[in-house]
């Protein structure tokens, strides 16, 4: 099963998509915008830019744990992974981005 982005409003009305793999698990989420059509643009963002592994930043969260961002040309965040137990975990997450990201689908739960 193919990987989708979920296109949905949080509690505060903003608009957010997450990246979700073929098995449901969650491998990419947004900030949050206040347009609708920002958060579609984040979206063709993140198609185009996930095959690029130039454009993901490799860090650890501040508990010290792996993590991802991805970003887009001109060095804005784009998408925000969770935090994984180990490097090699989120290596696989980020090879899971670069795979779903450019043919996912858009579920759109806004409307």
């Amino acid at each position: 099963m193919a990987g989708k982005f979920e296109l949905f409003q949080d509690k505060a009305g903003e608009f957010r998509f997450r990246l979700k793999a073929g098995n449901g698990e969650i491998i990419l989420g947004s900030e949050g915008y206040e347009q609708k059509s920002s958060a579609e643009n984040g979206i063709a963002s993140v198609k185009s830019n996930a095959p690029l592994d130039e454009r993901y930043e490799r860090k650890t969260n501040s508990a010290g744990k792996p993590m991802f961002n991805l970003k887009a040309s001109n060095g804005q965040v784009i998408g925000t992974s969770e935090a994984y137990g180990s490097a090699s975990a989120r290596e696989n997450g980020i090879a899971s981005v670069k795979y779903n990201a450019p043919g996912a689908r858009v579920d759109d739960q806004t409307s």
